[in-house]
């Protein structure tokens, strides 16, 4: 499924760079500034912050909130403690929108990461043209060389790079280029399988200073009280809350006694 996802994707930015070259992309989004930053938001002292995330669909779970409207959800989800907004973008497998990510952004005051397969540069400079203000950059997806070119891109039109990870030789790869901030993703996107104990492995080898975010897998309040245990600073929840009737009531059930 990631190899069909990635080669989906790579047609996918044929067809945009076809529609709108690189270049003229630069210069439409010349003056871009992401005036909300993701790291303070992330970083209370003593709190867990939330990243919530929307997502319309998943090729694990298929459909998960038909009736689907990204601006009433992102305001529900600032209304409740959000710290932050994941959206995602990729509208074959999540049935996502890049629309979706700047409508989410005009109508809160939370920064927004835009979460997609991103395996050319020219998807960041898309994703501030569209208001982001951070990017997921997936490390099983990359190589060093792209990996690096893309924190640097990202740096340069001022995006946070959440660098994501599943395994120590990951992280290490994601440490030895620089990254500030660490996504830890419980799923393996090769199997989609689960792994709860995977921020525990990877927290301790994770040295200070770093920001760290644990994804997927998130759906109690037992598992967003160890993840604070542990000492993840953000927690990413997506299905959790797009299942749930009444988002704002799962977020205060998922973090009654954490906040």
């Amino acid at each position: 499924m990631l190899d069909d996802i990635v080669m989906s994707k790579r047609e996918e930015i044929e067809a945009a760079k076809e529609r709108l070259p690189l270049e003229e992309l630069k210069e439409r989004m010349a003056h871009h500034i992401a005036e909300r930053n993701v790291r303070r938001a992330l970083t209370a002292p003593g709190k867990l912050s939330l990243i919530a995330e929307l997502k319309r669909k998943s090729p694990s779970r298929g459909m998960l909130r038909e009736r689907f409207d990204p601006v009433h959800l992102a305001q529900t989800f600032q209304e409740a403690g959000a710290a932050a907004l994941s959206v995602l973008t990729d509208e074959t497998y999540f049935g996502g929108s890049l629309d979706f990510l700047r409508d989410a952004k005009q109508f809160t005051e939370l920064p927004v990461l835009r979460k997609d397969f991103i395996i050319d540069p020219y998807q960041i400079y898309e994703a501030a043209f569209y208001g982001a203000d951070a990017v997921l950059l997936i490390v099983r997806i990359l190589t060093e060389e792209l990996l690096s070119e893309c924190l640097q891109v990202a740096d340069r039109v001022g995006l946070e790079p959440l660098v994501e990870v599943h395994a120590s030789s990951e992280l290490k790869l994601a440490l030895s280029v620089g990254a500030h901030v660490i996504g830890i993703n419980h799923r393996d996107l090769r199997t989609f399988a689960i792994d709860p104990t995977l921020s525990e492995q990877l927290v301790p080898q994770i040295p200070a200073g770093k920001l760290i975010v644990a994804e997927s897998g998130i759906q109690t309040a037992e598992d967003v009280q160890r993840m604070k245990r542990i000492g993840v600073h953000a927690v990413l929840i997506g299905e959790a809350l797009m299942l749930a009737p009444d988002p704002a009531v799962k977020i205060r059930e998922l973090f009654a006694g954490t906040w």
